[in-house]
Formats: structure tokens, C-alpha cells, sequence
């Protein structure tokens, strides 16, 4: 079983724009592994390119899909995503989606429990955001399980985030317990105290909260 910061009580950051692109076993297609339990079907966090015109063979989602499209437009038969789109396919969703012009997108798999089922997509260019005081604020998915957010943050604003919570740094750059955290960078932090971070430039991040306590059994 291949393992990377697989435990998810452990605390962990990744600076994902550093990491190589590794091949996956469809053509044009590469990934950049950031979370890893299991094999071929794992429980994971990644960024996936695919190039122009590539496309992934069909498959069923075993343990629920969702990702995030950061670059391009990701495709299937259910309409064509571009950047911005947050996409949730539940558990035992099935499709073989595909690329025009070609594409980057944040993927979690089997990080769903057996109830969730249903899909959703959000279309983060033209929801209506919350004006807030750190900037902006768009909650994409509050379920039983866990709850995901999109925040637009202003320059020098800082904001604090309750224990149990991942994020991924879509664009700009944030300062968290003394370490600067640039564009693609994802960092876990299980532990209860809160943690303050800061835009030291506007940034776009994801955040991922009230899932690590309790994570869904693993594939296989």
C-alpha cells in the first residue's frame, strides 16, 4: 500500500508547486500527489493535468469524488467545467471525462461516506460571494460530514480557522504559523487549537473542515 501523509490526525503541509508531475496510466495525463492511502484506488488529495485532448478511461467512484477545476476546462457527460467549478460526484458516480484544450483541477477520492450520494456542481465565478471583513466568503458544500468553503481574502487580512480544518492555497500568499504558504500549497491541521493565517498578498483559498475527526473507512 503506498502511504503519503496518510494518518489525518497528523498535522502535515505540502508544497504541491514543487512537487514533479508523475504519469498516470492514461495518456497525457499526470498527477501530483499530495495525501496517498492505498494503491491505484486510494483514498487521496492531488492535482491532476491532463493535456489537450486527453481523456481517463470511465470509472466508478467508490468512495465519492470532488474536485476543484484551477486551470481550463475539465469535461463529461455532464457539461463541460471550467476554471472556478466545484464539482462533487458521490459515491458509485461513474464517468470518463476529458479535455479540449487541456486542464489542472484539485481532486479528493474516498473521502465520502457511504451516505452521500448525491452530485452537485457550484460555479464559483458567478455564485454570489459573502462580503466579509477579511474579503470575501463562499460556502460550496455543507454536509453531515464535512464542510467546504472558498474564501477570497484581502491583502494583509488575517483569518482564523478552528482546529480539524485543510486547505489548499489556490493563488496568492499566506503566512500560518511562521510559514509562508504560496500558491498550491496544502497544509492539514487535526489539532483543536485554531490557527491564524494571513494574506500577505490577496489570495484565493479552499478550506476543508469537520472531516478529519471522523474519515471514512478505507477503499478495499
Amino acid at each position: 500500500m503506498s502511504l503519503l501523509h496518510p494518518d489525518p490526525s497528523q498535522p502535515a503541509t505540502v508544497h504541491a508547486a514543487a512537487l514533479p508531475w508523475d504519469p498516470s496510466p492514461a495518456a497525457g495525463v499526470y498527477r501530483k500527489r499530495i495525501e496517498r492511502t492505498g494503491d491505484e484506488v486510494a483514498r487521496l488529495t492531488s492535482l491532476v493535468r491532463y493535456a489537450p485532448g486527453s481523456r481517463f478511461p470511465e470509472h466508478v467512484h467508490g468512495g465519492g469524488e470532488e474536485y476543484l477545476v484551477l486551470d481550463g476546462t475539465f469535461s463529461d457527460a455532464g457539461g463541460d467545467h471550467g476554471v472556478g467549478s466545484y464539482v462533487r460526484n458521490g459515491v458509485g458516480s461513474a464517468h470518463a471525462p476529458w479535455t479540449d484544450d487541456g486542464c489542472v483541477i484539485l481532486v479528493k477520492l474516498w473521502w465520502m461516506h457511504a451516505d452521500e450520494r448525491s452530485s452537485h456542481v457550484v460555479d464559483t465565478r458567478t455564485a454570489r460571494w459573502q462580503p466579509v471583513p477579511e474579503g470575501e466568503r463562499l460556502v460550496v458544500h455543507a454536509g453531515d460530514h464535512d464542510h467546504t468553503e472558498l474564501w477570497r481574502l484581502s491583502e494583509g487580512a488575517a483569518l482564523d480557522l478552528p482546529g480539524g480544518f485543510e486547505l489548499f492555497v489556490i493563488d496568492g500568499t499566506l503566512v500560518a504559523e511562521g510559514e509562508t504558504l504560496d500558491a498550491w500549497t496544502w497544509m492539514r491541521r487535526p489539532a483543536p487549537q485554531p490557527v491564524q493565517v494571513c494574506a500577505t498578498a490577496a489570495a484565493t483559498v479552499y478550506v476543508k473542515r469537520d472531516h478529519l475527526a471522523t474519515p471514512p473507512p478505507l477503499p478495499g
